[in-house]
């Protein structure tokens, strides 16, 4: 193709995906931009009729070298206004066309046709949404000549140009207007939290993994439990280890040798004092500073599966059925709850201290409050045992709570109303369930038939990311203090560190009249 042809087919350059562009903003033209509308869409044609015009150029030059004339034949003219097609899809196959070279087919159709009558504009180069689409993301200047690129590379743009800045004042204002309003929309949705925690890279793979050799494989056991003060533990048959986040030290605490077995364990508030839950329903309180035992809390005629702390008082949930409350520091028994007909592998306080949710392999979800023998409210619609327990830091009475094999799915209940507020099937067995501290999102791990590990958004259920990597189910599952990082434990005997939530955000000073602003 000569010379002569290129500059001829280089004037249409950019209307194709403009027009597309401009076709999706559903705006209320005036009179005058109605009229440049129909100016647009007569510009389209049907791909077939470029083709044959882009064949015609060519055959022509080829005969004639560089002296090429261009037959003003009616026929493709009748063609064009005939065609039903709004759009330019370019030719996939049978050619090698650059971006370049499709748009260039439809600059030689616009200089072909006259413009509208009527228009104010047609002297200033009829400014519109796609000029200034192609000023922003092509970078090319709005005017009415020839337009050449800049640059071969079409994402590059520089908005501060003086050039730039003196064509905006001759824009259509309603045009302008609209545009700008789509710039703001932009700038304020992206700038949005949720459109930041859901756009938020999780990396997919731990960035800690430690070996727990003996590490059971028990669906009804709690095994790990992370302190306030950083300190990680993990039970592994008889013995309990302790890992420091700080030096990444391992340390062995306590060991029952063969005369018991280690069912479950969880840190005070505090984070000084360990409680231990064995096979032969003893409780074991150990002091973390001194790592010597203080005193051991009888009650139970089986195994001590699950246990929950709240301030002083510790409540312990049993193969037995029932769940005894205990205050370590008057060493005695404060309070008992029965109510379930089979082992209780799941307790939870609420964040207010004021009740205490108990799961069950009964298929029972029940309520508690200190003083009160009879359950606040009970939920049976789980099918399958309930382990996974989970209160919303975020809202008041929200709780969470997740079925065995047979169930597979995660229910929400307003405990206040006693009414279940949504659910979720997940495909697979749910072993745990925890809030995030830092954003309104939870995080489930998950047995057979994927070992999975799922954060969701609340209240919408919509996954952020799915974490694989264990090759047994996920039995475990503790949070660091600052909310940040979850470790899981599974089957497979290894313990893995994700980095699944943001870091929570500084809280804003509070000034008012009763707060001074500064101490003297």
């Amino acid at each position: 193709m000569s010379t002569n042809t290129i500059k001829m087919l280089q004037q249409r350059n950019l209307d194709v995906e403009v027009s597309c562009f401009e076709d999706k903003l559903q705006i209320s033209p005036s009179k005058q931009n109605k009229e440049n509308s129909h100016h647009i869409k007569a510009k389209t044609c049907d791909m077939s009729d470029l083709i044959k015009m882009l064949h015609k150029v060519e055959i022509q030059s080829s005969q004639q070298g560089d002296q090429i004339e261009i037959e003003q034949d009616s026929t493709p003219k009748k063609q064009i206004q005939q065609g039903k097609t709004c759009r330019y899809i370019p030719l996939r196959s049978g050619q090698k066309q650059t971006l370049i070279e499709e748009f260039q087919y439809l600059e030689m159709e616009d200089e072909n046709q006259e413009p509208q009558k009527g228009s104010d504009y047609k002297d200033q180069g009829n400014v519109s949404l796609k000029d200034i689409y192609k000023m922003h993301v092509f970078g090319q200047p709005l005017q009415n000549e020839q337009l050449h690129w800049e640059s071969k590379n079409i994402f590059r743009f520089n908005d501060n140009t003086p050039q730039k800045r003196n064509i905006l004042q001759d824009i259509n204002p309603s045009v302008l207007e609209t545009y700008n309003n789509l710039i703001e929309y932009r700038e304020q949705f992206q700038n949005n939290q949720d459109y930041q925690y859901s756009h938020r890279k999780i990396n997919k793979v731990p960035f800690k993994v430690l070996d727990a050799p003996q590490l059971q494989d028990d669906f009804y056991l709690n095994l790990i439990d992370w302190s306030s003060q950083n300190v990680l533990s993990v039970a592994l048959q008889s013995c309990v280890y302790l890992w420091s986040a700080y030096n990444n030290r391992v340390t062995k605490f306590c060991d029952f040798g063969n005369n018991d077995v280690v069912c479950s364990l969880i840190w005070n508030p505090m984070g000084n004092q360990l409680a231990i839950g064995t096979n032969s329903g003893e409780i074991h309180i150990y002091d973390q500073e001194k790592m010597k035992r203080m005193q051991i809390i009888e009650g139970h005629s089986a195994r001590v599966g699950s246990l929950a702390w709240s301030g002083h008082t510790l409540c312990s949930g049993s193969k037995d059925r029932s769940i005894i409350l205990h205050d370590p520091r008057q060493k005695k028994q404060t309070g008992k709850f029965e109510g379930h007909k089979q082992e209780v592998c799941g307790l939870k306080w609420s964040p207010d201290e004021q009740q205490l949710a108990s799961g069950g392999n009964d298929n029972k979800l029940f309520v508690w409050r200190i003083g009160s023998q009879i359950p606040l409210a009970k939920f049976s619609q789980h099918q399958a045992a309930v382990k996974a327990i989970a209160w919303s830091p975020h809202r008041h009475g929200l709780l969470s709570s997740g079925g065995g094999t047979a169930d597979r799915t995660i229910r929400f209940f307003n405990t206040l109303t006693t009414q279940q507020l949504d659910w979720i099937d997940t495909g697979s067995q749910v072993c745990n369930l925890m809030f995030s501290k830092n954003v309104n999102e939870f995080v489930s791990t998950h047995g057979y038939s994927m070992n999975q590990i799922v954060c969701w958004k609340y209240p919408t259920l919509q996954k952020v990311t799915t974490l694989m990597g264990h090759t047994s189910r996920v039995l475990f599952l503790a949070m660091s203090p600052d909310g940040e990082t979850i470790v899981t434990g599974a089957g497979d005997e290894t313990l893995r560190f994700w980095n699944a939530f943001p870091k929570k955000e500084a809280a804003q000073p509070i000034n008012t009249i009763l707060l001074p602003q500064m101490i003297r």
